[in-house]
């Protein structure tokens, strides 16, 4: 009997997996040693990608090698993140949310995914909604007593599902969904393969969150300009991400800074919620 589609993808994604769960410095994040300024670069990313994902999911919604996973009342975070965007950055915020290379890279493979592959889109879907489900609860209750956000919630809209009585039933439903879908080996194992893209966008997204807080407190402390620099439209062009022939990210050495790593403690904890990978 073949292993279901579910299954399959936690095994095979086990070693990206283990990489950012022993993170050396993750505990501290759990300790709350997190700024606004981080958790802002990580909440406007998750706004570019969601934009992009969901955009795919609409154009999909009705091919059958989608249609099955189509929860856009109970999953979809675009709404949400409108809030969230407008909390942290002010009434203007589509002008001034940064858009990193890595951001960028990671919405060209959604957008290509959804428009030429879309067999391959619930990698992306299972992944992410999974993991806002699982992780994603816990990342909430401690960004929002580190950062001293409003007990309404306010600023953590992306976290909370208010359609959704039982995260616990719904993912198992959405598990059923996923293994029902008609897939021949070679398209499962082409998903399996996206499904650790999907994991190693996020890693190459987060280091390059990384070194941009890196770049600003370096020169802050040097009292010069601003680290971040936002051009058309307020895009980061700090970094180039770095592709594979096929155009999918590869894993790099992770950040060496050891005046951010606190940093690498958040990133790496809300890659593992994004990306879903410790409780599916």
């Amino acid at each position: 009997m073949s292993q279901d589609l579910s299954e399959a993808l936690k095994e095979a994604t086990k070693e990206v997996h283990t990489q950012a769960e022993n993170v050396e410095f993750m505990r501290n994040f759990q300790k709350g040693q997190v700024t606004r300024e981080s958790f802002k670069l990580v909440m406007a990313s998750l706004y570019h990608i969601y934009v992009a994902l969901e955009e795919e999911i609409e154009r999909n919604k009705e091919n059958p090698v989608y249609a099955p996973l189509y929860f856009p009342e109970e999953l979809h975070r675009r709404t949400s993140l409108e809030q969230d965007m407008a909390f942290w950055y002010g009434p203007h915020w589509q002008g001034a949310i940064p858009y990193t290379a890595a951001t960028q890279s990671y919405v060209q493979r959604l957008h290509e995914v959804g428009q030429k592959e879309p067999e391959l889109l619930v990698a992306h879907a299972y992944t992410r909604y999974l993991g806002d489900l699982s992780g994603g609860q816990v990342l909430k209750k401690i960004a929002q007593k580190a950062l001293d956000l409003p007990t309404s919630g306010e600023g953590l809209a992306f976290f909370t599902f208010p359609n959704i009585d039982s995260a616990t039933k719904f993912k198992q439903l959405y598990r059923a969904r996923m293994n029902s879908l008609a897939m021949s080996p070679e398209v499962k194992h082409r998903v399996i393969e996206e499904a650790k893209t999907a994991f190693l966008l996020n890693i190459q997204l987060f280091e390059e969150l990384q070194e941009l807080l890196a770049q600003n407190a370096k020169n802050q402390s040097n009292s010069s300009a601003p680290g971040i620099r936002r051009r058309e439209g307020s895009r980061v062009q700090e970094s180039t991400p770095i592709k594979t022939p096929r155009g999918k990210p590869q894993l790099n050495t992770l950040c060496r800074s050891p005046l951010v790593r606190w940093v690498l403690t958040l990133s790496f904890l809300v890659a593992s919620v994004a990306v879903g990978l410790y409780a599916m």
